[in-house]
């Protein structure tokens, strides 16, 4: 793996023979199952080693903190994800189910939804009930740097498991509240186990003032919090949802739930599966999988290319969270829709629909 140097960006550069194996393997096997697939989805599969390609580029470093650099790991080709003894696929009459810590807007809860209907295309997303903090009976701390109430993500992956439907391929959970793995972390975006098929993620960070001394989710640092008092998160802060809070929600939610279907960090491509240790390597992420990557979940879903796509595009243009088929209980007046904030996903419809030209050529 070659890396260029430009002034302080570098290129993750791999050879084109190299991606080639990455997707298509040399073993007789994965290769002819690749054969089998669709002309139309090989064809933008093979751009993966197009040096031409418009549609994936390579991945570029901008720091010495970039997760590449500072969380070196080995790589996972096609290959390696299909024989991967751990890693399950959903048998077909499992769904995933999406848990929620406590009350997010249910509009917004409904967006994530159809967003990951569309991304796992061909899976049931179902919504469990909210479950406030005091339930999960999770520790949590203040934040030395932000003042901001933390939820310990471990605590929460056990209480998830326990509350796992039977039929779930795997349950997420999602919060608005800040969350630390273990007591030397600072913070962590969200954790998942693929053993489990469980994760949790924060949004919280999200949110386009969280950084700022007015982030109203600060804690008075006098005020001593008691381990097993859990009013303090009673009427908790919630940021506005905006269309980069929605997208940047988007991003780690299948991101992590991603890394539950078996797939690890992307080295090859700019790519959704990219590690990435801070808010800003995060937005430099695309919406996107790598042809490689994939590949990797075409396998464990089965969807087909062109309608995972379409599916993507209607999200984008559905303009608000009334899905069919989805009943809220109200009749049909009571059900006010708000926009869904989707300015942000717009670039990334134009590069689906390229994509789209290609497999349909």
């Amino acid at each position: 793996m070659g890396k260029k140097n430009s002034c302080l960006m570098q290129t993750v550069q791999h050879s084109e023979q190299t991606l080639k194996t990455a997707l298509i393997s040399k073993n007789p096997t994965l290769v002819s199952l690749y054969e089998q697939l669709d002309a139309g989805e090989r064809r933008l599969l093979n751009k993966a080693f197009k040096p031409d390609s418009d549609l994936f580029g390579p991945i570029t470093l901008h720091s010495e903190s970039d997760w590449i650099i500072s969380h070196p790991e080995p790589p996972q080709d096609f290959e390696q994800f299909f024989s991967d003894p751990s890693r399950k696929a959903p048998s077909p009459e499992k769904r995933r189910s999406l848990g929620n810590t406590r009350i997010i807007s249910e509009e917004y809860i409904k967006w994530l939804k159809g967003y990951c209907e569309a991304f796992f295309y061909g899976l049931t997303v179902k919504l469990l009930e909210p479950v406030p903090v005091s339930v999960t009976r999770c520790s949590f701390r203040i934040n030395d740097n932000t003042q901001n109430l933390q939820i310990h993500a471990g605590h929460i992956l056990r209480f998830l498991k326990k509350k796992k439907p039977r039929d779930a391929f795997c349950i997420v959970g999602i919060t608005m509240i800040d969350l630390y793995p273990r007591d030397s972390w600072n913070f962590v975006f969200g954790q998942a186990s693929l053993t489990d098929g469980v994760g949790i993620f924060s949004f919280a960070r999200y949110g386009s003032d969280f950084y700022s001394s007015r982030y109203e989710g600060k804690v008075n640092k006098l005020q001593k919090v008691s381990s097993s008092d859990y009013s303090v998160f009673d009427n908790y802060y919630i940021p506005e949802v905006t269309s980069v809070l929605l997208l940047r929600s988007c991003k780690t939610l299948t991101h992590e739930i991603g890394h539950i279907f078996g797939l690890r960090h992307c080295q090859w491509l700019a790519c959704l599966m990219q590690g990435s240790n801070h808010l800003e390597e995060a937005d430099r992420r695309p919406l996107n999988l790598c042809p490689i990557c994939l590949r990797k979940l075409r396998c464990a879903v089965g969807f087909n290319i062109i309608e995972r796509y379409q599916a993507l595009v209607k999200w984008i243009d559905d303009e608000s969270a009334d899905i069919p088929g989805v009943s809220t209980g109200h009749s049909r007046e009571d059900n006010v829709n708000l926009p869904k904030p989707v300015e942000a996903f717009k670039e990334w419809k134009e590069w689906i629909i390229r994509c789209l030209a290609v497999v349909q050529k």
